[in-house]
């Protein structure tokens, strides 16, 4: 089961939640996100990793340039498109930045996946081959991080695990859920913020292991 935990801000704390073992740590370059890092801090806790711990920058509605730039700068593996960027803007990062990974989010309710399947197609046609697709919950007004969670049983039923990319789910998941998370919906991946924080931002250690424990126990 690959673990991703979202919104570190600090090397201390990247320090620290390396040490759990996780399989990437994501980098939040949203300006009105409360788990915004700066550039440089990214690049230094980007610095620290290990081989085998992904970096991941998580954009929202960023300009291109902007997301090349803060790719190279923080030697990023992987960037995570969480806003409204259309199938064109994949393929315009990918003539950028061909050796970085594109992992797209999406958020979702029930009323199915019929837009999730519709902006994957697009991609086919643009040969824009994902590493992932992140499912969050839809919340109006927000883009991820509000700890509300997807739908479950909807994903179990409706997502195409044999022609769309690899599943990863988030939205709302904590050590007291992510066991029934991932018996529900038998994804590639989890990702994690708000459900291992002490405080909004703030990573709570005891949580992060818990977390990681409870995901390689399920898996």
């Amino acid at each position: 089961m690959w673990v991703k935990i979202c919104g570190i801000r600090d090397v201390d704390a990247a320090e620290q939640i390396v040490a759990l073992k996780p399989d990437a740590v994501g980098l939040n370059f949203f300006a009105k996100s409360p788990r915004r890092v700066e550039r440089s801090t990214a690049a230094e806790i980007s610095a620290i990793l290990p081989p085998e711990v992904e970096s991941v920058g998580l954009f929202v509605n960023h300009e291109l340039n902007d997301v090349v730039d803060t790719a190279q700068q923080c030697r990023l593996t992987m960037i995570q498109l969480h806003g409204d960027e259309p199938p064109e803007f994949l393929a315009k990062l990918k003539s950028c930045s061909a050796d970085v990974r594109i992992l797209r989010a999406f958020r979702v309710d029930d009323s199915g996946l019929a837009e999730v399947a519709d902006y994957l197609a697009e991609c086919r046609k643009l040969d824009v081959c994902l590493a992932g697709c992140l499912i969050d919950a839809r919340v109006d007004g927000e883009y991820g991080g509000t700890g509300h969670t997807a739908p479950w049983d909807l994903l179990a039923d409706q997502y195409d695990a044999d022609r769309w990319p690899r599943l990863i789910v988030a939205g709302g998941l904590h050590p007291g859920n992510l066991a029934d998370a991932i018996r529900v919906t038998r994804p590639f991946g989890v990702d994690v913020a708000s459900g291992v924080e002490s405080e909004r931002g703030v990573k709570d250690l005891a949580l992060v292991e818990n977390f990681i424990q409870a995901a390689r126990q399920a898996d």
